[in-house]
């Protein structure tokens, strides 16, 4: 793209003209330059958007203010948020309680497996006295067949009370499980209605205030850091091959009138816009130079390349296959000539003319 500012005309110096249609071409500077525009953003700008939808109840910040990380800029209304985690507070502490040593839950289940140990022994030991008497031709074999049923029966019921001990320290250890995760997603929900700043900086905008509606993904305040000013750039793909990081830039904004800026392209990034075709390249301003104002449009030449008294002609009287009309021995005939360093009022000579040349200059039609 081939585009100038109204300022280029104080880095461009003319070639002398004669009153016959002539001129001869001159020795000057010549900056090559490629066309930019774009906007002064704050270094590291981001925006902060609700992620629930709800009221505002507190507004603690305002334009200008420099916030730490992590400070409270909002506060959003979530009185029933903050009943869900009441709630999975209370099963939290429900199920903890269920597995302390005062637990009624598992205090009558070992009374049960206690109880089932008890009963076992004794059945075991009846069993066996009987066992040895009828072995001795003691006793009858109804009575040593009841005391194995009772056997059987009471080692059964302490292996299921045990199990359902064990099984039942296994559930509620899942379900304590189940309150933390609870507790921590209806924290982390609640924290969602809290508005805070993720980096140091300065708030730029804040965009509700006290008591307006909020929309889940709505943008609530704009921040970034406090000094640094970033200039985004976009530079057309035509020139973007030219543009390299290091180079300097020449820049004025909408807010600051004909005052020029100095900067340095710092990044190129190689994925074109496809809706307007050009590439973006930060810059940030050199030295002392920089302003206050962010988001102001901007237009920049950046310094491709300088040459240093050079033979240079007006781009007027260029024609079509970098030719020229001279005057040589009375007579005009058109020549071929090299050139190098082009801008919208100049190009570089490199061969075919000097400064004894006398060029026509075109007849305006």
């Amino acid at each position: 793209m081939t585009r100038a500012f109204l300022f280029a005309a104080a880095i461009l110096i003319t070639a002398g003209c004669s009153s016959t249609g002539t001129i001869h071409p001159q020795k000057k500077n010549i900056i090559e330059t490629a066309y930019a525009s774009g906007k002064i953003m704050a270094d590291s700008e981001y925006t902060v958007y609700a992620l629930n939808p709800g009221t505002v109840i507190k507004k603690l910040v305002k334009e200008g203010d420099v916030v730490k990380k992590g400070d409270v800029l909002y506060l959003i209304n979530s009185t029933a948020q903050a009943a869900k985690l009441d709630a999975a507070t209370l099963s939290y502490q429900t199920a903890l309680q269920n597995l302390s040593p005062d637990s009624r839950i598992l205090r009558d289940l070992k009374l049960t497996m206690q109880n089932a140990a008890i009963k076992f022994s004794n059945d075991s030991l009846q069993y066996t006295r009987l066992k040895n008497l009828w072995e001795q031709n003691v006793g009858t074999k109804s009575a040593l067949d009841n005391a194995l049923v009772m056997y059987r029966t009471s080692l059964n019921d302490k292996r299921s009370a045990s199990e359902k001990y064990y099984s039942t320290i296994n559930d509620l250890n899942i379900a304590l499980k189940n309150a933390q995760s609870q507790v921590a997603t209806a924290q982390n929900d609640l924290n969602n209605y809290i508005i805070r700043a993720e980096s140091t900086g300065t708030v730029y905008q804040m965009l509700k205030e006290k008591g307006e509606a909020v929309r889940a993904n709505e943008a609530l305040a704009l921040l970034g850091k406090s000094s640094d000013r970033l200039i985004r750039l976009s530079i057309d793909q035509q020139d973007i091959d030219r543009v390299k990081a290091g180079q300097e830039v020449l820049l004025k904004t909408d807010a600051t009138g004909d005052k020029i800026f100095q900067a340095k392209i710092i990044r190129l990034y190689p994925t074109m816009n496809e809706a307007d075709q050009t590439f973006r390249a930060d810059a940030v301003f050199s030295g002392s130079d920089s302003q206050p104002y962010i988001h102001t449009s901007v237009e920049a030449n950046i310094i491709i390349r300088r040459k240093q008294q050079v033979l240079v002609i007006p781009s007027k009287v260029l024609l079509s296959g970098d030719s020229v009309k001279v005057k040589q021995d009375g007579h005009v005939k058109t020549i071929a000539i090299k050139t190098g360093i082009r801008t919208l009022d100049e190009a570089e000579v490199l061969s075919g003319l000097d400064e004894a040349s006398e060029v026509v200059v075109p007849t305006a039609k």
